[in-house]
């Protein structure tokens, strides 16, 4: 929960580095409270039914959807690569499983062109 608290903190910081561990944390918590939400818009009935997507839901999306961003462009930086790769995704299926891939990837040891090692500060 603190690495889910830590990216939200960092809402819209999009310099520096983030670890695996960071982003990945941040995506399990965020699925877990994704899925919380939906429950939620079912309970209160603003889910609609089709798209699978209510009020509360929405908001959520929408509240979190720049320290996604942020946090994705991090974690291409740690792996010393460019924020605009994230662009990728724009290319169906393609361009997300090579973003899936570049997020799985260990991150520069040692300093690199966007800053310290997060895992040498963490230690």
């Amino acid at each position: 929960m603190k690495w889910f608290l830590k990216v939200v903190q960092n809402y819209a910081v999009f310099q520096g580095r983030a670890r695996r561990k960071e982003y990945w944390m941040f995506a399990l918590f965020y699925a877990i409270f994704y899925v919380l939400a939906i429950v939620l818009d079912g309970v209160l009935g603003t889910l609609h039914a089709e798209t699978g997507i209510g009020l509360i839901t929405t908001i959520y999306l929408l509240a979190l959807l720049i320290p996604s961003l942020a946090v994705l462009v991090r974690r291409l930086h740690d792996t010393n690569r460019s924020g605009w790769m994230a662009l990728l995704m724009l290319i169906p299926l393609i361009g997300s499983i090579i973003i899936f891939i570049f997020m799985l990837l260990d991150g520069t040891q040692g300093e690199n062109d966007y800053g310290s090692d997060p895992k040498l500060a963490s230690e």
